[in-house]
């Protein structure tokens, strides 16, 4: 694992996001009804005017088939926005707990070394964090 993952991961994460609300805004469009009333009248006689309620959407078939289309690109990228995600996670997992926190502040939270060492507590100074984390990128 190398740090553009890490990179990647805070992109992924804002990626599932936003692809998240423009599905939800593409579903909306979906579902815009439309509703009107017709008059008829019965097909047998005695000819009697009917009033009719009708509702659907107001797309054509190839406005849905687009939106259709576009649904299933925006799944797909978010689900590979989840799996880079995922993989992060993962490996986050089998590092050390305190290199686990130094990442999460520094990379996912995006901290100063200051700030990370004040969160590390236990007399740590910004460069002695800086440093564990530069050693440990080293070594893996």
């Amino acid at each position: 694992m190398d740090k553009t993952i890490l990179q990647e991961y805070i992109d992924a994460c804002e990626l599932i996001r936003e692809t998240e609300e423009d599905i939800r805004k593409l579903r909306r469009k979906k579902q815009t009804v439309v509703q009107t009333h017709v008059k008829g009248s019965n097909p047998v006689f005695p000819y009697q005017e009917q009033h009719f309620c009708v509702e659907g959407t107001a797309l054509t078939y190839a406005e849905d088939s687009r939106l259709r289309m576009e649904e299933k690109l925006l799944e797909e990228r978010r689900a590979r926005a989840e799996q880079v995600k995922y993989q992060v996670e993962e490996w986050m997992l089998s590092i050390p707990m305190r290199m686990q926190r130094i990442i999460r502040f520094k990379i996912f939270q995006g901290m100063t070394w200051e700030e990370v060492a004040i969160k590390l507590g236990r007399r740590v100074t910004a460069d002695s964090a800086r440093m564990e984390f530069e050693r440990f990128y080293r070594n893996t």
